[in-house]
């Protein structure tokens, strides 16, 4: 049995820091489709399916990788709104950012994300976290119902 593989949404302002994702989750092969959103209202607009985004496929991405610092909405209150709307508040939300401080790793769980990680400084190392984020996220974790797609059973 074969299905879809899982969406994932890259939130995510700076090119580099892009550029590196999409590489590392390509060539690691862990999603069909990455969604890149460059400030914090196109991610609402993406997961709400309207703008831009209101004839987008239906479903949520199996993911988000949300920077902290983002234009117009920051990723804290990106956060905040994904978890308060019933439509959206199970999607897991990874914090992937370059901040270390410890009010935003608190204020990020207390408005519940599921994962904050650091960006690496070296590129090797940032290859690999996304390698092992993807992993996980892409493979391993069971998506909460109603999310896109499923992963392919490779075993099958």
């Amino acid at each position: 049995m074969t299905t879809e593989l899982k969406r994932i949404l890259l939130v995510e302002d700076n090119q580099k820091d892009i550029d590196l994702a999409l590489a590392a989750l390509a060539e690691n092969e862990l999603a069909n489709e990455v969604v890149v959103v460059r400030d914090g209202e196109q991610a609402l607009d993406y997961l709400c399916q309207r703008g831009n985004f209101r004839l987008r496929a239906r479903g949520n991405p199996a993911v988000v990788l949300l920077d902290l610092k983002l234009p117009k909405l920051n990723g804290l209150e990106v956060l905040r709104q994904i978890k308060a709307d019933p439509q959206l508040k199970m999607i897991p939300v990874v914090m992937l950012t370059s901040s270390r401080e410890e009010a935003d790793v608190a204020t990020s769980y207390e408005c519940g994300v599921n994962a904050y990680v650091v960006k690496p400084v070296t590129f090797s190392r940032f290859v690999e976290a996304l390698r092992e984020l993807g992993v996980f996220w892409a493979e391993i974790n069971e998506p909460p119902p109603g999310s896109i797609g499923r992963r392919a059973n490779r075993r099958a």
